[in-house]
């Protein structure tokens, strides 16, 4: 029990903001979400990967919107009533970058104390799961509990800032 990935689980209790993309249920550290806010107009940027819908105005501030069905190789769907945009504050290398995430309808906010929480399982080596904090049980169902900060890469980061920068 002492690999890096026995670790990944413990000592990640607390609340999470639970939200589905299709039939899965994913968590996000309720400390990351700034807000969350229902599907807008958003302005595409052009030349910028599939998974980045656009930009919206917030309060005058311009922020990149990511769709998480695109980024995690799902299937489209069209946007409903429950559609709604999690804004997230991301921490990298240093900086705190604001980026909305579209998801199909935000559940509730769940307490799951250390004990329901396992690392995440392991794929083998052509399968990345650096983005994924645990997986959470709650009565019979399980949550992927992201690390939101990690579900982007440097290159996606860099994407996302300059989709921002000139819809500014």
């Amino acid at each position: 029990m002492s690999s890096a990935g026995d670790s990944k689980g413990s000592g990640l209790g607390g609340k999470y903001l639970t939200f589905t993309l299709g039939s899965e249920t994913y968590g996000l550290e309720i400390l990351k979400v700034q807000e969350i806010i229902g599907i807008m107009s958003v302005t595409r940027v052009p030349r910028t990967p599939e998974y980045i819908r656009g930009v919206i105005n917030l309060r005058g501030k311009v922020i990149p919107v990511i769709e998480l069905r695109s980024k995690f190789g799902m299937a489209a769907t069209p946007d409903t009533e429950r559609t709604c945009i999690v804004v997230v504050q991301l921490h990298q290398n240093g900086q705190v970058m604001t980026v909305g995430t579209i998801v199909d309808e935000v559940s509730e906010v769940a307490h799951l104390a250390s004990d329901q929480i396992t690392p995440p399982p392991s794929f083998g080596t052509g399968v990345n799961t650096e983005f994924i904090l645990g997986m959470g049980q709650v009565a019979d169902r399980v949550l992927t509990l992201l690390d939101i900060d990690r579900a982007l890469s440097n290159q996606d980061l860099a994407e996302v800032e300059s989709a921002a920068a000139h819809a500014a």
